[in-house]
């Protein structure tokens, strides 16, 4: 029989503990459930989150899953619900507005993206699934921000970094952004994130009526806008694009 290696059975251990256990597991926790002595369980999750396998969160030092895991290839993504019920009506999403499309999920302090379609042109442009993006000034961020009681939490506590000179930062003004997006169903940022780009997001529900996520177009400026405003026909896209995976995932009409 051929020899395995100790350490490499030992850190897929702890990654399968961490995926079937409570949402963060503190050393203690897992050095106890797996037998090992606490300076080898350190050890290898300090290997594994050099290598984003494993997040370490700052304030109560418990670790998670990474979302490097995510960027291991799309065989992994191609299992998750979300994502897979969202592919045909993303693509038709780009081809219909003829912008990039980002399908985006809580991942910690931030959006993970987690299914991204290119612009329908011949420009160079680079995938960006597994990305991380700001939750306080994204489009995507303020749709989860407005409607998941976590997304909500982890921003009012984290610092919202004043990211170009539109980013609203205040708690106050953030506050009002999320009831107007509550109240109209979908969130936009115009140059609050990147110079010249403008996004708008609506938000996925399941079937128990959750928010399991947020999709959203982006593009220049020029393209997104028209005279200041956020092109009605792109927003209208986007929200329907956001009720059809939403009808798939089971959450029916909304």
């Amino acid at each position: 029989m051929a020899r395995t290696i100790q350490s490499l059975e030992r850190a897929a251990a702890m990654l399968r503990l961490l995926a079937g256990g409570e949402r963060r597991l503190g050393l203690s926790d897992i050095s106890s459930s797996l037998g090992l002595a606490k300076g080898t369980a350190h050890g290898i999750l300090r290997t594994l989150q050099q290598e984003g396998f494993v997040e370490q969160d700052g304030a109560s030092g418990r670790y998670q899953l990474g979302a490097e895991l995510l960027r291991l290839g799309n065989s992994y993504l191609d299992v998750h619900e979300l994502r897979a019920r969202a592919l045909v009506w993303t693509d038709d999403l780009a081809r219909s507005s003829g912008e990039a499309v980002y399908l985006g999920v809580l991942h910690q302090q931030g959006v993970l993206v987690v299914h991204h379609v290119f612009r329908p042109d011949d420009s160079r442009q680079v995938l960006e699934v597994g990305a991380m993006h700001p939750l306080h000034s994204t489009a995507l961020g303020k749709v989860l921000c407005a409607y998941d009681p976590v997304a909500h939490s982890e921003v009012v506590e984290a610092e919202r970094e004043a990211i170009t000179p539109r980013t609203v930062t205040g708690l106050g003004d953030f506050e009002g952004l999320l009831d107007l997006t509550r109240a109209r169903g979908w969130a936009a940022d115009v140059e609050e994130t990147w110079d010249g780009v403008a996004s708008v997001a609506a938000p996925i529900h399941d079937r128990r009526r959750m928010p399991v996520g947020a999709v959203g177009i982006t593009g220049a400026v020029e393209r997104v806008c028209n005279d200041g405003e956020l092109r009605p026909e792109i927003v209208a896209a986007v929200r329907d694009c956001a009720r059809a995976v939403s009808r798939d995932l089971g959450a029916g009409r909304f």
